[in-house]
């Protein structure tokens, strides 16, 4: 190509499809309280969650993600679905530790000889599969692609953990990206990303992988459970998430006023709050249904996405800030202007809020 002619424009991932889906399942307070040394309003004060779904015995991260990608597949319409060639599952808890969930999602869904691999990344995982699926994108690697956040944490999480089991629930969350350009609504960009591996054992699962396997010793029953250090993840949370989100609205120009939409992972109520506080939100604008599905892990912004597009809290031309924070430790961001998309299904029931 002549130096002189111009070159077209390189391809933006842009939001086209969204939808959630949990398990039928709901797990109160009331019921955790029966077999745990708390209550209902000791959980609610200090997380904000009243409610989890938990998925049926022999109910897999696949089965929940096949619900989730089926309804984005839907709404985003025939001409975005014909589009997808790459499937990306974001998950802490893939079905097996070989082979990949993403290929058996694809076959399910119809999308078989789709490039498909799963993305690890704990509750950041959603926003690393973003800035995936836009590089695949960019490069013309993908002309169309499903992402899902998927986790089944009531299969690492020991049910008697008064700290942890009270925290998590089961979920799954898919978008649908397309080839588009970077000035269209719903174009995803401004990335930021970061990670601290020295302090990978502030949220854990011990055993099932080479580092516990090689030593041939049998697994604990804690080594077999997820584990965090709660009051080490809340300072990283708040710090990592906040700092996370300066650079991204940073290098999109965008001032914190300019944010219509906060959403954060799901962590719980009060991290949620903290981030927003230090960046100087209100926290109405804090987009959260942790009070009825508490913390699904790589699922949580997708869900929460579209419970608020459900219920017509986000509108098309609003901007969203998007925020997420896990093990590894692991961190993100993304903003994106909202698009017009045909409405989600409901995710879930919404309970009556009060605020803690």
């Amino acid at each position: 190509m002549p130096s002189n002619t111009p070159r077209p424009p390189t391809p933006a991932a842009v939001l086209c499809g969204l939808a959630g889906w949990v398990p039928p399942r709901v797990v109160t307070n009331g019921e955790l309280a029966e077999r745990l040394d708390t209550d209902d309003a000791w959980i609610r004060t200090r997380t904000g969650i009243r409610s989890r779904h938990v998925a049926e015995p022999g109910q897999a991260t696949s089965d929940l993600a096949v619900e989730a990608g089926r309804l984005a597949l839907r709404t985003a319409g025939t001409d975005a679905v014909d589009a997808v060639d790459t499937v990306i599952v974001t998950t802490t808890t893939p079905d097996r530790p070989c082979p990949a969930t993403a290929p058996v999602v694809a076959a399910r869904l119809g999308l078989a000889g789709a490039a498909a691999f799963d993305v690890g990344a704990v509750c950041t995982g959603f926003v690393y599969g973003l800035a995936t699926a836009a590089g695949l994108i960019a490069s013309g690697a993908a002309g169309g692609v499903l992402l899902i956040g998927a986790d089944t944490y009531s299969t690492i999480v020991d049910p008697l953990d008064r700290a942890n089991a009270i925290i998590f629930g089961d979920g799954a969350g898919a978008v649908v990206l397309r080839a588009g350009e970077a000035h269209e609504p719903g174009a995803v960009g401004h990335f930021d990303l970061g990670s601290d591996g020295a302090r990978e054992d502030l949220i854990t699962v011990a055993a099932g992988g080479s580092r516990q396997r090689s030593t041939g010793a049998e697994p604990t029953h804690a080594e077999l459970h997820f584990a965090m250090r709660g009051r080490e993840v809340y300072r990283h949370a708040v710090t990592r998430m906040a700092a996370s989100a300066r650079i991204a609205l940073d290098k999109a120009g965008w001032k914190t006023d300019d944010v219509d939409h906060f959403v954060p992972h799901q962590a719980n109520l009060r991290i949620l709050h903290s981030v927003a506080d230090d960046l100087g939100l209100p926290r109405e604008r804090c987009v959260t249904d942790v009070d009825a599905v508490g913390n699904t892990g790589a699922a949580s912004i997708p869900l929460a996405l579209a419970d608020a597009a459900a219920g017509q809290r986000i509108r098309p031309g609003d901007r969203v800030l998007l925020t997420a924070f896990g093990g590894g430790l692991t961190w993100g961001s993304c903003l994106l202007t909202w698009p017009e998309l045909a409405p989600p299904p409901h995710p879930h029931p919404r309970p009556e809020r009060t605020t803690p």
